[in-house]
């Protein structure tokens, strides 16, 4: 049996590339320095590697939407704390 029939057949309909994993990791490494992900997106190196699609695809990413999610709740916290201050 061939190598690429093994494979599983819905990889390449829902799975990611190689590049869009790379994007991905830049991302989200850029975002742990403190950078909005807004800002990210249109870094030259987001843009060269990834289309509109790809970008698009990233908020539906769980570990893209848990960094968001964590900076939005610390930053949720931090305003709660200066308010009661």
């Amino acid at each position: 049996m061939k190598r690429s029939i093994r494979r599983n057949p819905f990889k390449a309909l829902f799975g990611a590339t190689r590049r869009e994993q790379y994007v991905e990791r830049y991302v989200l490494r850029e975002h742990a320095k403190g950078r909005a992900f807004a800002e990210i997106l249109e870094d030259p190196y987001v843009r060269a590697w990834s289309t509109p699609q790809e970008r698009a695809r990233l908020l539906e990413r769980p570990t893209v939407i848990a960094a968001i999610g964590e900076h939005a709740v610390s930053d949720l916290k931090a305003a709660v704390a200066r308010a009661g201050a």
